[in-house]
Parts: C-alpha cells; structure tokens; sequence
C-alpha cells in the first residue's frame, strides 16, 4: 500500500495523529506523529479510530473509498507537499475534494471532513514514507522470474518402496466396555419388555434342583 496506514490513529479528545505501540492495562502506548514523537498513554475511554478503516463517501450509497486509496490519489495529484491546509478557504477545499473523489457525497461529507482530510494527509505525507504501488509490468516480471526459479529447481528423485508388503496382523478395535455398539450388550432390558402381553417376552424357566445325595450306610 501507499501509505501504511494499519498502526495510525486519530483519538478522540487528542490533537493530530498518533502511532499505536502496544496495549497497556490502563489503554494503550501511542506515540505522537509529530518533531517530538513523544510517547503517552490513551486511555481506555477514549475513542481510537485507525485510518485504514476508515473511507469517504461517495454518491452511490453502497460505495465509500477507503482512506488509503484516497491518501494515494492524492499523492497522484498533488505529491507530498500538498500546499492546502485545514484552514485553507473553504471554496479551494471543496474544489481540492472535488478534484480527488469527484462523486463524493456532498450531503454526508462535511466540509469539517475535509478539512480533517488535508490535516491527517499533510501529516501523513511527512512522517511515513509512501510506497508506489506494483504496476502490472512489474507483477508480470515478478511472476516470471518466479516461473522460471520453479524450473530451474532441480526435481528429487523418489525412491520406488520395493520392500515387500507385509500382512497387518492388527485386529479391529474393539468397543470398550462401556461403548454402546447399537443397542446391543450394555443397554438392559427394562421392566416393559418382560411385561406380560409382550409377544417378545419369553416366561423365566424355573431352576432345576440337584438331585439329592444317599446316604451312606
């Protein structure tokens, strides 16, 4: 992308930009785009809105463009001396916005937006360096020089495995004890299938007695 834009944030109640560094208990460390870039805390409170995710609007109501591509646009246009400011008169802030994004909405993009535009690109555009997107020429040279990388690699040979095969004398698992294997084994019979009128039911057979031992004489 042009202008990395995934760790800057506007804050809430904070003047400028700011770099996200890391996560604290109380907020979050963020670093100011500024001569001093001086590190504070922002507090949990406070609301922290990235500028990669945040994008213009545009007469088709379905369709915004993201903040990134406009910041490239600009770059296009204008490089990074942009020679506007947000205090700029408001007739050469429209026709700037105009010139940028000529569908942008006019009913739902302010004129306090774009002055919150110029200021966030002007700082952008001195702090972070801005990286000219791939043209076409150059991701087809890139693909080539990978294709030909692909032939040139010498192929492995694969040894055939001509070792004889051997019988796996492995059983089957066996369910636990405890597996139900369909209903069968482990589930009893309730008191309803032994119920007279079953046609299932089979009547218990009595036990037979053992035949009684003589005795001696």
């Amino acid at each position: 992308m042009p202008y990395d834009l995934k760790e800057i944030a506007a804050i809430s109640g904070m003047p400028g930009l700011y770099r996200l560094v890391r996560p604290t208990r109380a907020g979050v460390i963020i670093e100011a785009l500024n001569d001093k870039g001086s590190r504070s805390v922002a507090a949990a409170q406070n609301k922290v809105s990235l500028l990669q995710e945040i994008s213009i609007y545009t007469q088709d109501y379905d369709q915004t463009v993201p903040l990134t591509e406009v910041f490239d646009r600009i770059h296009q246009q204008h490089g990074a001396e942009l020679g506007l400011s947000n205090k700029s008169n408001d007739q050469e802030l429209v026709s700037f916005m105009e010139g940028i994004i000529p569908d942008y909405d006019r009913e739902r993009v302010y004129l306090s937006d774009i002055k919150k535009l110029v200021q966030w690109y002007n700082i952008v555009s001195q702090r972070l360096e801005y990286q000219a997107p791939a043209t076409e020429e150059d991701k087809a040279t890139e693909n080539e020089a990978a294709g030909q990388a692909a032939d040139k690699a010498p192929a492995l040979p694969v040894a055939a495995d001509t070792s004889p095969k051997k019988k796996s004398t492995k059983k089957a698992a066996q369910p636990a004890a405890d597996e139900a294997m369909s209903t069968a084994g482990i589930i009893p019979a309730t008191a309803e299938d032994n119920a007279a009128g079953n046609p299932e039911a089979q009547p218990a057979k009595p036990a037979k007695k053992a035949p009684a031992k003589k005795k001696a004489e």
